[in-house]
């Protein structure tokens, strides 16, 4: 029997989504890519609230910057 490949929820998708779109605009704001991943990586649960309080990627990029 095959496995079944684990799925994620849309909203772990999307959040996904909204932190590749963080990634680009901290690369936009002088960042390298390698640079914008870690941050993300290491900063994730606060990134998580920025993205369940409505911030846009944008904005969470210049909240990070900051």
């Amino acid at each position: 029997m095959a496995k079944k490949k684990e799925e994620l929820d849309p909203e772990t998708l999307e959040l996904i989504q909204w932190c590749i779109e963080v990634e680009g605009f901290l690369v936009k704001g002088g960042a390298t890519q390698a640079q914008a991943q870690e941050h993300i990586e290491e900063q994730v649960e606060w990134f998580t609230d920025l993205f369940y309080d409505g911030l846009s990627p944008e904005e969470a990029a210049k909240e990070a910057l900051a």
